[in-house]
C-alpha cells in the first residue's frame, strides 16, 4: 500500500487542510478557516469548509488567501493544475503573505509591543483590573520611564534610543535598572516572535553612580542569627544575596545553571556587563531549595520582599537594614576573608582604574570559584 504524502505543518491560527475520507472523491481536501469558537468543554466548534480542492498546495494558497481578505467564492478554480505552475503561484503568494507580515510587524509600536509583551509574560492584558502582583507593578513603573518612545516603531528602535531612555530619566539607579530588565525581557519576546530584528537591550548601560556607597553590612553575629534561621524562606533569600553579591533588581531576571553552579545576572552598569558568579557551595542547598518550590528568587516582586525582610529582621532582633546592605555584606566578606581585589571587583561588577585590569577581568570560573569559596560561613 502506497504511503501517503506528508504535507508542510500549517502555523498556529492558520486555518486547516484535512483530506476526507472516500474515494473517487473529485476535490478531496476540505479547506476550513481558522478556529475560533470553543464549546463549553473547551472543544473546537467544527467550522464551515470554505471550499473543496484536489490538491493540497491549493488548499495552502486558499487559506493563504482568505487571511489576507482576497479570497472570494469560486476563486481556486482559477489556480493552475500544472504542477510547476502552481509550484510558482505559491511562491508568489507566500512571499506578497510574508511581505504583507513584515510590513504589520514593522508598524508595531513601543507600546504596542509592551502590550502583547504583558499578555506573554503575565498572562492578562495591560489594563486588567485584577489583583496585581509585585512584578507587574515594576514593569508597569519602568514602562512609564519609557515615555519618550512609547509611539516609535518597534523595530526601528536602536541601542542609542533606549540608551537615551535610560541617560535621561532622573529617578534613582533601582529605577533605571528596572527600566533595562524591562528591555531585556521585551526584546527577549520580540526576537521569539520576529518582532525585533536584533535584540538592543543588550547594549545599553546605566551611567549614573550605582550608590554602592551607601549602606551597612551585616554583622558577624547578625550573619550567624541568619545562618541559625536558614529554614525561613525570607531569611534563605537574604542568605543567597548575602554570599553573592548582585543588587535584588538583577534577583527579578536572574539566570541560574545548577549544573556548573553558578549565576548570571545583574543589570548592565558604566563597570560592566550580566556577569557569572559563582555559587557559593554554602549557599548551593538554599538556591536548589528555592528554585525547586517557587522557580523564581522572588516570587512576590521587589517590594513585598522588602515589607517581609524588615518584619523577619524585626522579630531576630537584628537591626533594620535594607536589601542593598546584603551586597555590602558580600563586599565586606571579600575584603575579610581576602578574596583578590581584581577578582573581587568582577564579582561585584564594579568598574576598574586601568587597561590591564580590564582585561584581567575574563577570569575563567574555577578561578572566580576558588576566590569565592575563601569566604568562611558564620554558623
Amino acid at each position: 500500500m502506497a504511503k501517503r504524502k506528508k504535507y508542510p505543518k500549517l502555523p498556529n491560527g492558520y486555518g486547516s487542510i484535512k483530506r476526507l475520507s472516500g474515494k473517487n472523491r473529485t476535490n478531496p481536501y476540505g479547506v476550513y478557516p481558522p478556529t475560533k469558537e470553543f464549546d463549553l468543554n473547551g472543544i473546537p466548534v467544527a467550522q464551515k469548509a470554505i471550499c473543496y480542492v484536489d490538491d493540497w498546495y491549493k488548499g495552502f494558497t486558499v487559506l493563504t488567501w482568505y487571511r489576507n481578505g482576497e479570497y472570494y467564492e469560486g476563486r481556486e478554480k482559477e489556480l493552475s493544475s500544472d504542477s510547476e505552475e502552481l509550484k510558482h503561484q505559491i511562491i508568489g503568494i507566500l512571499s506578497k503573505f510574508n511581505q504583507s507580515q513584515r510590513e504589520v510587524a514593522d508598524q508595531k509600536t513601543f507600546e504596542d509591543i509592551y502590550q502583547e509583551y504583558y499578555l506573554w509574560k503575565f498572562h492578562k492584558p495591560y489594563n486588567h483590573e485584577d489583583k496585581k502582583i509585585t512584578m507587574e507593578y515594576s514593569m508597569r513603573a519602568a514602562y512609564k520611564n519609557c515615555k519618550s518612545i512609547h509611539s516609535k516603531a518597534f523595530r526601528s528602535l536602536t541601542a542609542s534610543d533606549l540608551q537615551e531612555v535610560v541617560d535621561s530619566c532622573p529617578k534613582k539607579h533601582s529605577s533605571l535598572e528596572l527600566i533595562i530588565v524591562l528591555f531585556h525581557q521585551m526584546y527577549a519576546y520580540a526576537e521569539a516572535n520576529d518582532l525585533a530584528d536584533k535584540d538592543y537591550s543588550k547594549f545599553v548601560k546605566i551611567n549614573k553612580s550605582d550608590d554602592d556607597e551607601h549602606g551597612e553590612p551585616f554583622s558577624g553575629s547578625d550573619l550567624e542569627t541568619l545562618w541559625n534561621h536558614q529554614d525561613n524562606e525570607t531569611v534563605e533569600m537574604l542568605l543567597i544575596m548575602c554570599y553573592s553579591g548582585f543588587r535584588i533588581s538583577a534577583y527579578l531576571d536572574m539566570k541560574t545553571d545548577l549544573g556548573e553552579e553558578y549565576f548570571q545576572g545583574g543589570v548592565k552598569t558604566a563597570a560592566g556587563k550580566d556577569r557569572i558568579v559563582p555559587i557559593h557551595s554554602a549557599i548551593l542547598p538554599l538556591v536548589k531549595r528555592r528554585l525547586a518550590r517557587q522557580e523564581v528568587y522572588l516570587s512576590k516582586g521587589v517590594q513585598n520582599f522588602r515589607t517581609d525582610m524588615y518584619e523577619t529582621l524585626k522579630s531576630l532582633g537584628i537591626r533594620k537594614h535594607t536589601p542593598h546592605d546584603c551586597r555590602h555584606t558580600f563586599s565586606m566578606l571579600c575584603d575579610k576573608y581576602g578574596v583578590n581585589e581584581n577578582d573581587k571587583k568582577t564579582l561585584l561588577g564594579h568598574a576598574f582604574l586601568d587597561v590591564t585590569n580590564k582585561v584581567y577581568r575574563h577570569r575563567e570560573l574555577d578561578a572566580l570559584r576558588e576566590q569565592i569559596e575563601r569566604i568562611k560561613i558564620c554558623r
